[in-house]
């Protein structure tokens, strides 16, 4: 008789009932400031924030993008939770509906992915942070279908923005890419910031 069905099954009960106690912990985390938790699926991941290099350009594309997003009935928010299945994530900036209350999860946690519309990440010095960005972050917001990922990365080459759109949910990809060095100016193609520019004054100059 076989019981591979048996043991998949088993596996499969495990893994949701560990990814659930870890949503429990994260939930009841009481952090230090300047510091911040993210859950992906059964790995929790503590970072820093608030460096006035990775602050500086984030507040100025954030007041440049709200206002850009006046009228549309969505807004940029800083540092917000975002929900997808048992993983919460906090971007550095996302575009979601101006009345909050329409993105909120159920239980208010924080906004559900799939009303965001574009998420902003601000890449961080070490190679942890690099690897979070770059590879974790860029298979979680595509698995979650976000249809616009920006990456603003000053340990790129000498500084680079990176857009990336057409997310492919099933294999955590995004399917269009888009790479300009810092000074080019860089426009959201698709979404309520479509045209929205991405210049040196937000990133600041090309690095070295």
């Amino acid at each position: 008789m076989s019981t591979s069905g048996a043991s998949s099954t088993s596996s499969t009960f495990h893994a949701s009932r560990l990814r659930e106690a870890l949503r429990q912990v994260w939930q009841t985390l009481d952090l230090p400031e300047g510091s911040r938790v993210e859950l992906f699926g059964a790995t929790i991941e503590m970072s820093t924030f608030g460096h006035p290099d990775h602050a500086r350009p984030l507040n100025c594309l954030c007041r440049a993008m709200d206002g850009y997003l006046v009228g549309t009935g969505y807004a940029a928010y800083m540092a917000m939770t975002v929900v997808h299945g048992r993983s919460a994530w906090i971007p550095d900036v996302c575009v979601a509906p101006r009345e909050p209350e329409e993105a909120l999860t159920e239980d208010g946690l924080g906004f559900a992915a799939s009303a965001v519309k574009l998420v902003v990440e601000v890449v961080s010095p070490g190679h942890e942070n690099q690897q979070r960005d770059r590879v974790r972050k860029r298979r979680a917001y595509a698995g979650a279908g976000i249809p616009v990922y920006v990456l603003i990365d000053d340990h790129d080459n000498h500084g680079t923005v990176t857009v990336l759109t057409s997310p492919s949910p099933d294999e955590g990809t995004y399917a269009a890419e888009t790479r300009a060095p810092y000074g080019t100016e860089v426009e959201i193609p698709e979404g309520p910031a479509k045209g929205f520019a991405i210049t040196e004054k937000i990133t600041g100059r090309r690095q070295g």
